[in-house]
């Protein structure tokens, strides 16, 4: 008989977002759980996919994407963020955002080392930080509004502190870093080696006037920071996994050495796509009002519903409060939903290390306007 050795991650099952979407299929449950859209991505980007397939362009990408792209990128973040990244040394293409961040994460954390994480938050990155032999230092945010609590951040740094990692627009919560927070994180830092991991894949999907202010934005974070962007968050195709990041020349070099043994390069005609379709500037500039609309058609459905919420201010997600329904954990509660109700939501118990239960569910009104009425009728009936 094998003795197997031990799990690396003995604590970390399927992860959620996979289990409410099996849950949706398997129930035929409309699903409003895991964060993708219903609708299909701009048809002359699928067009140029397909012309660059027929023309051969099928082999391996250079391993740090291909130049036209990262040009574009570069000529992209100066136009939304006043700086411009070197193309050559600060600019990564990668196989979706969740492959940079583990680059990033892997690139720089090492035994022993800290890594101050946010709760809630994405459930990629603690992980991450165990395979590297990091310890996770877990922060919760402010309720309602889930805020950062500056003086709880400092009060947890240390100088086994490496890596911080923030996220805005914030998944799950919907939640946007001002400037002053930037502000703040950046006067916390100063005199350190601290650095950031700064994740900002859906950075235009800011709603209500406000902006999303990125760590590209203030020069005293950038020199220290990895900056996370996501195509297919942009774009509408999740599926096609590319990503990339920004980083100063030396954590560029570093994040490369990861990336070339994680995945080495990303699909060639998909960025050859994209790279043509950035001169379609319209397409990131609308999509703020793009998503607001959803947003406020999807808060419109809830009106009729039991569920208490604040406006998401960013991402393509909505909190919902359901302690006025009932007191199951929200795990149950959702499988509930799922199985009973026949709308899949995500527990945002999944998003803490402790499985914090604060009576919320995680809606993605990433959809058609037919799939969130129908949503709605039926949490109506709650």
């Amino acid at each position: 008989m094998i003795n197997y050795p031990t799990s690396k991650l003995p604590d970390v099952g399927t992860t959620i977002f996979t289990v409410m979407s099996t849950l949706a299929n398997e129930h035929k449950a409309i699903n409003l759980s895991q964060g993708f859209p219903d609708f299909n991505c701009p048809e002359p980007l699928m067009n140029l996919v397909t012309k660059y397939m027929h023309e051969g362009f099928n082999q391996y990408a250079p391993m740090a994407g291909l130049p036209q792209l990262r040009q574009k990128i570069s000529l992209k973040t100066e136009k939304v963020y006043g700086y411009r990244p070197d193309p050559d040394t600060e600019v990564t293409v990668t196989s979706g955002a969740t492959e940079a961040l583990n680059a990033a994460i892997s690139a720089v954390v090492k035994p022993g080392d800290e890594v101050m994480v946010l709760e809630p938050c994405y459930d990629s990155y603690v992980p991450v930080i165990r395979l590297c032999g990091g310890s996770p230092v877990f922060v919760p945010l402010s309720l309602p509004d889930f805020s950062v609590d500056w003086d709880q951040v400092k009060n947890r740094l240390s100088s086994r502190t490496r890596l911080i990692i923030i996220n805005t627009p914030h998944n799950p919560t919907g939640a946007v870093m001002s400037r002053q927070d930037m502000n703040t994180l950046a006067n916390l830092l100063n005199g350190t080696d601290i650095l950031v991991l700064s994740d900002e894949v859906y950075e235009h999907m800011v709603f209500d006037g406000q902006e999303h202010f990125s760590v590209l934005q203030h020069p005293q974070l950038r020199e220290r920071s990895f900056v996370v962007s996501s195509f297919g968050k942009t774009y509408h195709t999740t599926g096609w996994k590319v990503g990339y990041a920004v980083a100063p020349p030396q954590l560029s070099k570093e994040l490369r050495k990861m990336h070339q043994f994680i995945t080495f390069s990303t699909a060639t005609p998909f960025q050859l796509a994209i790279a043509d379709f950035m001169e379609e500037e319209a397409h990131y500039l609308e999509l703020p009002n793009f998503y607001q609309a959803k947003r406020d058609f999807f808060l419109q459905q809830l009106q009729q519903t039991r569920f208490e919420f604040m406006p998401s201010a960013g991402t393509y997600f909505q909190l919902v409060k359901y302690n006025g329904i009932t007191d199951e954990h929200d795990l149950d509660f959702a499988k509930r939903l799922t199985t009973e109700t026949g709308v899949a939501a995500i527990p945002i118990s999944a998003f803490y290390h402790d499985k914090t239960d604060n009576k919320y569910l995680r809606f993605c009104f990433a959809k058609s306007e037919e799939t969130l009425r129908a949503a709605g009728e039926m949490l109506a009936k709650v």
